[in-house]
């Protein structure tokens, strides 16, 4: 029979069976053979949400609390999916147009109000030479004057000195981070440094099972992914579909998951220890701090400008008399007076193009960092707290008999959360969800606590893997190779 007509004869088998079916139960309603329904059954609990029960007779009962509603195939499931697509196509295209115009306003305002200042003082220096009183030529610009008689002089000076006093001192030049590249970081930061994370949960769980004998228990599958006991529970049923998988129980009636088929394998290698992956921090920026430095420099830059040019605007608005031109700020006076050459209203487009627009941007290029920064630190916080369950369930499972409330806080940066006194006891309310741990006070009034059927289970489970023969998986010698 093929796989997905016996899939569906289980399906109706559970569904008459609504207090639960060991695979006994599925062979007798289906006629179905045992190695079929060992590999199927552990798919049908992941697609409809099973949950296992074990007998005091050491039997594995699966039952479906939640009914049978497919969690990948119900409409809201696909619509969630296409849903979330097409947010993500449209989150890239904004965000690339956000990026490009991010960088058109941040540079080509600070290069069109470098030209404006320029311009206007190469004319106020013109007017002044010819000694006729032009408009604007009674104002003072000693300011700009000397800002810009310093940048042109010290562009003058480096240009010599950029390689050296000579060919023969000439050093090779840094290879710099593209300036677009540093904006988008500054802005929106990097990419988040935990985006393969399921890979690599994944990785870590197998190199588990290849030196384990294909066994893992709940707690050491928690402490690998840093999961609560009932995320973990629905997980490595995934887990057991994707991977042929299967829940099996211990003469002791202990629950573990067998992965037989992943042992065979072409190299050898044995790690029985719990080294659960770490999750990475996320950086503000990879810039340099000189970088973002310049950045915030040139955003200042155009928030003056633009600043100014909103000030003048609403304070002197339309020129029309010479008075006028006098009176204001020649910078806004020159361009005024050439703006007037394009549109009827050089006011309005100063105060909105030159004015408005930029003294909003610039904001805003503050705005968002701002918030990214407080929100990284939040999303920090999830990630250290996800470490640290990993880091207190695996020493847990080391020693369940007794461990000290202490010995659980660590020092590591990346494994330290706000709060890590209340990071524990959560870690070990999860816990007490497969195992009620005893509590005792220590002479120094530290809190010990004893899991005596995780420890229980955890030899059960030692003794269940020393009873598997491991020669059974090593691939032997070559005896055909398609090569000679």
């Amino acid at each position: 029979m093929k796989t997905e007509e016996a899939y569906k004869k289980i399906l109706s088998s559970l569904k008459q069976r609504k207090s639960g079916a060991t695979t006994a139960d599925i062979c007798a309603a289906t006629a179905l053979p045992l190695t079929k329904v060992n590999e199927l059954l552990p798919k049908a609990a992941d697609e409809y949400s099973g949950h296992l029960k074990v007998t005091s007779s050491g039997e594995i009962l699966y039952y479906f609390p939640d009914g049978f509603i497919n969690k990948y195939k119900n409409f809201k499931a696909v619509f969630k999916r296409i849903i979330d697509k097409t947010a993500g196509v449209l989150k890239k295209t904004l965000t690339l147009l956000f990026k490009i115009w991010i960088m058109v306003m941040l540079v080509g305002y600070f290069v069109l109000f470098i030209v404006i200042a320029i311009a206007s003082v190469l004319i106020q220096v013109a007017a002044k030479s010819n000694d006729k009183g032009g408009r604007g030529g009674s104002v003072n610009f000693g300011l700009f004057n000397i800002l810009i008689r310093f940048w042109f002089y010290s562009e003058i000076m480096n240009t010599g000195n950029r390689y050296g006093n000579s060919y023969t001192q000439r050093k090779p030049l840094k290879i710099k981070r593209p300036m677009h590249k540093a904006i988008f970081s500054f802005v929106f930061g990097e990419e988040d440094p935990n985006k393969d994370w399921a890979d690599i949960k994944n990785k870590a769980v197998i190199e588990f099972l290849q030196s384990n004998n294909g066994i893992i228990s709940l707690v050491e599958y928690m402490a690998l992914t840093g999961e609560s006991s009932l995320e973990a529970e629905k997980s490595i049923l995934s887990f057991c579909k994707e991977f042929e998988g299967s829940p099996e129980v211990t003469e002791d009636a202990a629950i573990f998951y067998h992965f037989e088929k992943i042992l065979m394998r072409s190299t050898y290698y044995r790690n029985e220890k719990l080294n659960p992956p770490v999750k990475l921090l996320k950086t503000f920026s990879v810039n340099k701090k000189i970088q973002n430095g310049w950045l915030i420099a040139v955003n200042a830059f155009n928030l003056l400008f633009g600043s100014y040019f909103l000030y003048n605007a609403a304070v002197f608005g339309h020129l029309i008399t010479e008075a006028q031109y006098q009176a204001a700020s020649f910078i806004y006076a020159n361009t005024h007076y050439f703006l007037s050459f394009i549109v009827q209203e050089p006011q309005n487009f100063i105060r909105i193009v030159l004015g408005f627009i930029p003294v909003i941007f610039s904001f805003f290029f503050w705005l968002i960092p701002a918030l990214r920064f407080l929100l990284m630190k939040k999303e920090n916080n999830k990630i250290k707290l996800s470490n640290f369950k990993r880091f207190v369930f695996s020493k847990i499972w080391k020693t369940p008999d007794k461990i000290e409330k202490d010995t659980l806080l660590t020092q590591t940066e990346a494994f330290k959360p706000d709060d890590q006194m209340k990071a524990v006891d959560k870690a070990i309310k999860e816990i007490a969800v497969i195992s009620s741990p005893g509590i005792e006070i220590a002479d120094n009034g530290t809190e010990i606590y004893s899991f005596k059927e995780l420890e229980n289970e955890k030899k059960s489970i030692e003794k269940q893997r020393e009873s598997i023969d491991k020669k059974k998986y090593r691939l032997g010698d070559t005896v055909f190779d398609s090569s000679q």
